[in-house]
C-alpha cells in the first residue's frame, strides 16, 4: 500500500486543528506588543482551532499619542481582510497588514517591497514569541481554557519582566557615557 501523499490543507474541528491529516490540540498566544520596547500591552488566550484574525479587534490599541495618532497595525497576511482594513480607517489607525497574493494574482514588485519593510517591524514583535518559547512557552500542561489564560498570562508577565530588567539596563548603560563619548563620574 502506498502513504497519501501530504497536503498543505488545514482543517479545523471542534476538538483541533487538523493540518497535513495530523491534529494538533493546545493553545495559542494572540499578543499585541509594542515595536519600540518589545512589551506585551495586551493578549488574548484561545484554543487552537481558532484563526488568528478572530481576535484581532480585541486587540487594538486604541490609544493616542499626544499629537492624537494611533499606533501603525502590523499583523501577517492572515489579518487582512476587506472587513478589517475598513474598521481601521474608521478607527484612524494606519495599516501595515502584510499584502498576500492569491492563485493567478501574485504580489507586484512593489508589494513585496513593502511587505519587506513592514516585516522589520513584524521581527521585533516575534522576538517575544522567541524568548517566550525560551522560557519553555511552547508547552503548556493544562486542562481547560481557564487554566491556560492564566498560565500564558503568567508567562506574558514574566516575559516583560525580563525585558523590562534588560530596558533598564540598557539605560543605565547609556547614562554612564556623556555625549562626547568619555566616561561620566560613576554614580553612587
Amino acid at each position: 500500500m502506498g502513504q497519501e501523499p501530504k497536503s498543505d490543507k488545514k482543517t479545523l474541528t471542534p476538538v483541533g486543528l487538523i493540518k497535513n491529516n495530523e491534529t494538533h490540540y493546545g493553545y495559542k498566544n494572540h499578543i499585541n506588543a509594542d515595536e519600540a520596547n518589545k512589551l506585551v500591552q495586551d493578549y488574548a488566550v484561545t484554543d487552537a482551532a481558532v484563526h488568528d484574525s478572530q481576535v484581532f479587534e480585541a486587540l487594538l490599541d486604541q490609544t493616542s499619542d499626544e499629537d492624537g495618532n494611533k499606533r501603525a497595525v502590523y499583523a501577517d497576511s492572515a489579518y487582512r481582510s476587506e472587513e478589517h482594513e475598513k474598521k481601521l480607517v474608521a478607527d484612524n489607525m494606519p495599516s501595515q497588514i502584510f499584502e498576500r497574493g492569491s492563485r493567478g494574482h501574485p504580489l507586484t514588485d512593489a508589494q513585496k517591497e513593502t511587505n519587506r519593510v513592514k516585516s522589520k517591524v513584524r521581527a521585533r514583535v516575534e522576538h517575544v514569541f522567541g524568548a517566550e518559547a525560551q522560557m519553555g512557552g511552547h508547552l503548556v500542561r493544562t486542562i481547560g481554557l481557564e487554566r491556560a489564560k492564566v498560565k500564558i498570562g503568567m508567562m506574558n508577565l514574566v516575559y516583560n519582566m525580563k525585558r523590562l530588567g534588560q530596558l533598564l539596563k540598557r539605560d543605565a548603560k547609556a547614562l554612564l557615557f556623556t555625549n562626547d563619548g568619555r566616561d561620566a563620574p560613576a554614580m553612587a
